[in-house]
């Protein structure tokens, strides 16, 4: 990942499932695009990609556990939100927007599922 520029595809199918809105991605496309995000961090060599790679396994915990924790996975959607917002000022020019846009999503979804009662 040469200055860290993100894959452009996964950018975008990355926003387009989150304006859709959590229910209307199935579990299976959910985890394969956080696990693909999880590889690319993971291997990035970045640490502030590597945080976001342990969280996004955090996530995935809590998307397979057998009970879903709403709060929970809303706290984690924060949290991932609010680590891809600030890596957005250190990613390329050219991608910070769609990087805050991830950010601000995870945001919202996370707000969304923390009002929830548990």
């Amino acid at each position: 990942m040469a200055n860290d520029t993100l894959p452009q595809n996964h950018l975008a199918d990355t926003i387009q499932a989150l304006k859709n809105g959590l229910t209307a991605l199935p579990i299976s496309a959910a985890m394969d695009n956080t696990e693909a995000w999880q590889q690319e961090f993971l291997l990035s060599g970045i640490p502030e990609l590597q945080d976001i790679a342990r969280e996004i396994g955090n996530l995935q915990s809590l998307l397979t556990a057998a009970k879903l924790d709403g709060p929970a996975i809303g706290r984690s959607l924060s949290l991932l939100g609010s680590q891809t917002t600030q890596f957005a000022f250190k990613a390329a020019p050219e991608q910070q927007g769609d990087i805050r846009t991830i950010g601000d999503q995870l945001l919202r979804l996370g707000a969304d599922l923390q009002a929830q009662p548990a």
